[in-house]
């Protein structure tokens, strides 16, 4: 059994159905269940509705409360470093995508630990290992190389790179890679299959069917999201969630995380199918907290910085920051950077991320673990080590700005 199997005793047009069919009562039975210590799914269902639009500000008081009490004031700061933007698959709304003909780099072992060491400079220990899906220019035995080279300077090193079999996720893991993420861009099979044109990506098992293998492999860190944009947000909302609890459930050794990758301008001409408004975002963000209390929730540099900032207090665990998309963009001269996955939109530099995280009363983290605190022990054991609360839960806020209406957020 997998997650497909899962995912196949739902329809997505009756989820859709039923997200809008939830009354106010509905809504009302949901918060309530959330203030006396947790929700059902029905209940995930109904915050997701558009008849909890108008509770927003209920849902996020809540949803801070929880996240205080669960990860206290804290955020994790990482780097995602792309080391290559070659790729076979044709994904319309990419800027990696096999058919644009933009100019592609991948990055030899050597520029691989230039990047690292600035970035280690930059304060991180935390790195994220991006490419694109080209097994045939970034093998299994590149990764290990790398991650041989960088494991001396990050305590944590985390892949989002293409899908692979359980055996070769071990091979990662025992080089020293903790973390997989893996975005599913779409739970609809049928718009998968229109947005996914060519390349191995078009296997939406093979794709959803991911962090099983990653989960079975034993990686500490599983993560997982979709591409808002692509599809009916609410709906991929709900997914999400099933998702997270299903691999929380059969793969209780990982810690699972979401991220919350909004459609930005990348490479090639794509018009955003479903746009996500900010209020939307809120409203998936908080709704999935509710329903998610130990979930970690990660946030990049696709948001502005203004929103990000807004954010922090509403659910938000772990942020990228000074984050570049193209291969070589944090070491190399200007100029010789190959194309950007996307635009980033908080173009700040990592200590003025780091200073906003303060200013918000929150504690930027540039590292959160090391493996020498567990005497050698394995993926699997690292994962009971992680499920640690504060010591002392975080009392309502007092006399707080609202964290909605802090936002600004357009009706």
């Amino acid at each position: 059994m997998s997650f497909f199997d899962e995912i196949k005793r739902t329809n997505w047009t009756e989820v859709e159905r039923g997200i809008d069919a939830c009354t106010a009562a509905d809504v009302d039975s949901a918060l309530q269940a959330a203030r006396s210590g947790g929700i059902e799914l029905n209940h995930f269902i109904s915050l997701l509705s558009p008849a909890a639009g108008s509770r927003l500000e209920e849902m996020a008081r809540q949803s801070h409360l929880i996240t205080q009490q669960r990860f206290g004031k804290t955020v994790s700061l990482f780097a995602p470093l792309y080391v290559s933007n070659f790729c076979i698959n044709s994904c319309a709304y990419c800027g990696f995508n096999s058919k644009n003909p933009v100019k592609r780099l991948a990055l030899t072992p050597e520029q691989v630990r230039d990047e690292g060491e600035f970035i280690y400079r930059l304060g991180f220990r935390h790195l994220l290992l991006v490419s694109g899906e080209a097994p045939e220019v970034v093998s299994l035995d590149y990764f290990t190389r790398i991650t041989g080279l960088l494991r001396d300077l990050f305590s944590s090193i985390a892949v989002e790179i293409y899908p692979m079999s359980v055996e070769q996720y071990r091979v990662l893991a025992a080089c020293g890679v903790d973390g997989l993420t893996v975005f599913q861009e779409t739970y609809d099979e049928e718009l998968y299959r229109r947005f996914h044109l060519g390349g191995k990506k078009r296997d939406f098992r093979w794709r959803i069917e991911t962090p099983d293998r990653g989960g079975e492999a034993g990686f500490r860190r599983l993560g997982l999201g979709a591409l808002l944009g692509l599809g009916n947000w609410r709906a991929e909302a709900f997914y999400m969630g099933l998702h997270a609890k299903y691999l929380m459930r059969k793969y209780w050794q990982s810690q699972v995380s979401i991220s919350f990758p909004r459609l930005r301008p990348a490479a090639g001409f794509f018009q955003v199918p479903h746009p996500v408004s900010d209020r939307n975002f809120v409203q998936l963000l908080t709704a999935l907290r509710l329903f998610l209390p130990d979930t970690g929730f990660t946030l990049s540099t696709r948001e502005s910085a203004d929103f990000r900032d807004h954010l922090i207090p509403l659910g938000i665990t772990s942020m990228s920051a000074g984050s570049k998309t193209d291969p070589g963009g944090y070491a190399h001269p200007q100029g010789e950077e190959a194309e950007a996955q996307f635009e980033i939109a908080d173009c700040r530099n990592p200590e003025a991320v780091a200073e906003a995280i303060r200013q918000k009363g929150y504690e930027p983290v540039w590292k959160d673990w090391d493996e020498a605190f567990l005497g050698g022990g394995t993926a699997s054991q690292v994962g009971r080590c992680l499920r640690r609360r504060p010591e002392k839960a975080v009392g309502p806020p007092q006399h707080q700005e609202s964290p909605v209406n802090s936002i600004g957020l357009e009706q």
